[in-house]
């Protein structure tokens, strides 16, 4: 089974990398960019077919090691 955790920083925490980004397109020529946030994309190969209890994993998995949750949340796709 096939799943995809996106974290992504909380809305109010500074982005940096993201701000950068931002200033770098708009040298680039695109200033029709205002905003730019920054994440991080896991694609996660699981064993079994239980949608249900991958989900679970996949969140114990965010809650321990993919996530700071105290600043980023995480948004699980199981395919």
């Amino acid at each position: 089974m096939k799943a995809r955790v996106i974290v992504t920083l909380k809305n109010g925490v500074l982005d940096p990398q993201g701000k950068a980004i931002e200033g770098a397109l708009g040298g680039l020529g695109f200033a029709e960019v205002s905003s730019v946030r920054q994440g991080k994309v896991f694609d996660v190969e699981l064993a079994g077919t239980d949608k249900a209890a991958a989900r679970t994993k996949l969140e114990r998995m965010c809650e321990k090691l993919l996530a700071n949750t105290v600043i980023e949340n995480y948004a699980i796709e199981i395919a």
